[in-house]
């Protein structure tokens, strides 16, 4: 192979991907939003999550997409390990549009694509037709890189060492499944590895048969991106990912073996096909061979194994054992039906506040651990409590704002009107947790050391603060006024110690025992960790105005 050869067909490749690329995020972008939330809550059985699955990476052209979205749901606790599996089966038939796509002798549409792409994408005024313009541009430019691919791939049917290599694929299959495997994981697409193999059999290097093994490993190598996505992910992630690769392992392993144990399999499948494409009375070429055979595989894979769900779910659990201790998200304690009557919603609003206290105050001893001990995993469960906290809020917020005031009386309209406020104190209080994160994080990456001297201050600052977190989260449960001047004197005590902290800080400086990167981190944690105690006083002061607007 030349270097010409070797230039045009990465160039191709590189064309090719590129394409897709642009086709994929063009899709997304007019609809990515809305996918989301399908994926999230239109699969609530395996039938479902398959027809979710299929549709949306059939939309978004690439199966990659939907399981890396898939983990991110499941990591982020918006989908169960059961209803990730039948998304994932689900993708894996999607991902066979973009083969039947390719498989399409629409080479000579490719600059036809590009030139009404580009000018959309570039001069329409609309944001809607500018990615409609982008997915055409995308599918040119695609296509326009498998014909090259085709044309610098012409020269090896010449060559007879390449073409003794591929019939080793048919002869040895396992052969095939490794070089198909190797290729997806490298180049990070499946989809990519089929536009090669379609390149390869439309100037003839390579057949059917051989071709099918290639196929094969492709579907194995894809599911190399979902187990990235799923590093340092919660150990559910990790099953959903896991889940994917076994589904489409044992899928090829049940493939592989039929081709090993009955003579001539592959040429008994290709006979079929051109059956059945005969009925419709259309020839069917060697490309839209493999690309039916992609689709049957997929679609026969995905039935087998539907009902066999919750054995899935056992075997992964098996491999990966134990549990996440997770949050549940959303609101727990309220029920809408409860707005008709506005006293016992009131009722339930005091409890999901109280439970969001208990998560800001996990976030708070967690963000110690983070900053003293540099510890990445905190940070991790910190930022999960942040967007839970913030989905409590916004939640609870627009429940508050349903609560028909007319039925309530003045006192309960003072209690509803305080609650407004309490809910945002406390997020504010899982805001300065997750700021502190932030920083604990800019600490570890920057390998920023405190001196011995700010290490104590900062684990005096949060004896101080954690002293109080109790008493906060009890004045909301029980609105006992006498802890309101415990947190009053709480908050005076931080901001005493905060000024001399700073002094003492400036001290060390011009004696150089700190470095001034350290000491910026060092001030801001001290500065959100007196936020917190300003928060737990306008809790404790929006108890006391309830409690007096009841007396007068």
């Amino acid at each position: 192979m030349s270097f010409d050869m070797v230039v045009g067909l990465t160039g191709g490749l590189g064309l090719f991907i590129y394409g897709m690329k642009q086709m994929s995020e063009g899709l997304q972008k007019t609809a990515g939003k809305r996918l989301r939330h399908i994926l999230a809550f239109l699969t609530n059985n395996t039938f479902s999550g398959v027809l979710v699955g299929t549709g949306v990476t059939s939309i978004v052209q690439s199966s990659s997409a939907t399981t890396v979205m898939v983990v991110g749901f499941v990591n982020a606790g918006l989908m169960t390990l059961k209803q990730s599996i039948g998304v994932i089966m689900g993708a894996n038939i999607g991902t066979t549009v973009t083969a039947q796509l390719i498989s399409f002798d629409l080479g000579d549409y490719a600059f036809h694509a590009i030139t009404l792409g580009a000018i959309a994408y570039l001069f329409a005024n609309k944001k809607k037709y500018q990615y409609i313009g982008q997915v055409i541009l995308g599918f040119g430019i695609l296509f326009l890189g498998l014909n090259i691919m085709s044309e610098t791939m012409n020269p090896l049917r010449d060559s007879q060492y390449i073409v003794e290599l591929m019939k080793n694929f048919g002869k040895y299959p396992i052969l095939g499944v490794l070089a198909g495997m190797t290729i997806t994981v490298v180049i990070q697409s499946s989809s990519a590895t089929f536009g090669i193999l379609v390149g390869l059999v439309s100037v003839g290097v390579i057949d059917f048969n051989s071709g099918v093994p290639i196929l094969l490993g492709s579907n194995i190598g894809t599911t190399v991106t979902a187990i990235l996505s799923a590093i340092g992910a919660s150990k559910t992630a990790k099953k959903s990912a896991a889940a994917h690769f076994i589904f489409n392992i044992l899928g090829t392993s049940i493939m592989i073996l039929l081709i090993y144990v009955i003579p001539d399999f592959t040429g008994h499948l290709r006979e079929l096909l051109r059956s059945v494409s005969q009925v419709t009375n259309n020839t069917i070429s060697s490309e839209r061979l493999l690309a039916n055979t992609h689709t049957l595989f997929n679609v026969t894979n995905t039935l087998i194994w539907m009902p066999f769900v919750g054995f899935m779910v056992h075997l992964v659990n098996k491999i990966i054992p134990g549990e996440d201790i997770s949050i549940e998200r959303g609101l727990v304690h309220i029920d809408e039906r409860m707005l008709n009557t506005p006293q016992a919603a009131l009722t339930q609003v005091h409890k999901e506040v109280t439970r969001m206290h208990s998560i800001v105050e996990e976030m708070i001893l967690e963000s110690k651990k983070a900053v003293i001990e540099k510890d990445t995993e905190m940070i991790k469960k910190i930022r999960h409590k942040e967007e839970i906290v913030n989905e409590i809020e916004e939640e609870l917020l627009v429940f508050l704002t349903n609560i028909p005031q007319t039925s309530l009386s003045d006192e309960d309209i003072k209690t509803l009107d305080s609650f407004f406020a309490i809910v945002d104190d406390v997020e504010s209080i899982g805001d300065d947790g997750n700021s502190i994160a932030d920083l604990a994080e800019y600490i570890i990456e920057n390998d920023l050391e405190f001196s011995e001297e700010a290490i104590k201050s900062i684990e005096n600052a949060y004896d101080i603060v954690t002293s109080y977190l109790g008493d906060s989260r009890e004045i909301i449960e029980t609105g006992n006024e006498d802890l309101a001047e415990k947190l009053f004197a709480g908050e005076e005590e931080m901001d005493d110690i905060l000024l001399q902290y700073r002094e003492d800080h400036l001290k060390r400086l011009n004696k150089g025992v700190c470095i001034p990167s350290a000491g910026i981190a060092y001030l801001e944690v001290l500065e959100d960790l007196e936020h917190i105690s300003d928060q737990f006083a306008d809790i404790a002061y929006s108890i006391i105005e309830r409690k007096k607007n009841r007396i007068s």
